[in-house]
């Protein structure tokens, strides 16, 4: 008898979500960044624990939109929450509570259970306070104190996680890590080190697009990616002086795909400045969202 079915994780921005993906899958399958809203779609990480396969959603963080695309973003989360069989309600303990946080968790309509994050960075006493105001907004079945940096605690969630799984064959092949086609990847990992090296709004005014994505006859991978960015200052940060911006971007992350797929990979990136990409609907579907928003 095998076991799977799918737990969403759901939260505010920077939750901890993607980290959390992440290290549970034990592979570098969602973006992560010290800044909010990173994640712009649903992430799928596929996780073997004993005869269950364990279907792990990372959603966007849920935030009041503005832009179309913050719309698609919101849209996507609350999708990824619907469609699953447990949702995993992600809240930083670390954080005070905010008014954004308990208005998700009033929201939460499907079979729940609470997980408190950054637990290792919280003294004891302050837990059960925050438990005590987050169970009297929502009914969870079970609550969960973990770590996702350092690993606290995530066995014991993973056990339960196989266990509540409802009887089921596989729906992905048992060596599968993500539902996310190599294309999408391999704009993800660009897209992170936009945000890794640059700073204030650039990371929000750029996507990045696959424009091609080649095996060549000795197995390495060429890939040519587009960088579309809504304001002519934001393509001259994105190159940098003499071109060396771009070119440490197209270096990590070439090195994070080659690691992901495990073979060479050749990565070609161009800018271009492209304004008001963020309302265009053929934009928002190259990168994963639907755009009825």
């Amino acid at each position: 008898m095998t076991r799977c079915g799918f737990a969403a994780i759901v939260g505010a921005p920077n939750a901890g979500k993607s980290t959390l993906l992440n290290r549970l899958t034990g592979a570098k399958l969602s973006i992560v960044s010290p800044k909010a809203q990173t994640t712009r779609f649903r992430v799928l990480g596929i996780l073997m624990r004993g005869d269950c396969q364990i279907l792990l959603v990372d959603t966007p963080g849920i935030f009041k939109p503005k832009r179309k695309l913050d719309r698609a973003m919101v849209n996507a989360a609350w999708t990824g929450a619907q469609d699953a069989d447990l949702v995993l309600m992600l809240v930083d303990a670390k954080a005070p509570l905010t008014e954004s946080t308990r208005a998700i968790v009033r929201k939460i309509s499907r079979r729940a259970w609470l997980v408190l994050n950054k637990t290792d960075l919280v003294p004891p006493g302050k837990l059960l306070p925050l438990t005590a105001e987050l169970t009297q907004l929502a009914t969870f079945e079970e609550t969960f104190m973990v770590s996702a940096s350092t690993g606290d605690g995530l066995d014991v969630l993973l056990d339960h996680l196989a266990a509540a799984m409802p009887e089921s064959p596989y729906l992905y092949p048992e060596d599968d890590l993500t539902d996310l086609p190599d294309r999408l990847l391999a704009a993800e990992l660009v897209r992170e080190q936009i945000f890794m090296q640059t700073h204030e709004e650039v990371p929000y005014g750029a996507t990045v697009e696959t424009e091609s994505f080649q095996e060549k006859p000795d197995g390495s991978i060429r890939v040519e990616a587009t960088i579309y960015v809504a304001r002519s200052g934001h393509k001259a940060i994105l190159i940098g002086e003499g071109g060396q911006r771009i070119k440490e971007i197209g270096v990590r992350a070439r090195a994070q795909l080659a690691r992901l797929l495990e073979r060479k990979v050749h990565l070609f990136l161009n800018v271009k400045q492209r304004a008001g990409w963020d309302e265009e609907g053929a934009r928002l579907r190259a990168i994963g969202l639907d755009d009825h928003s």
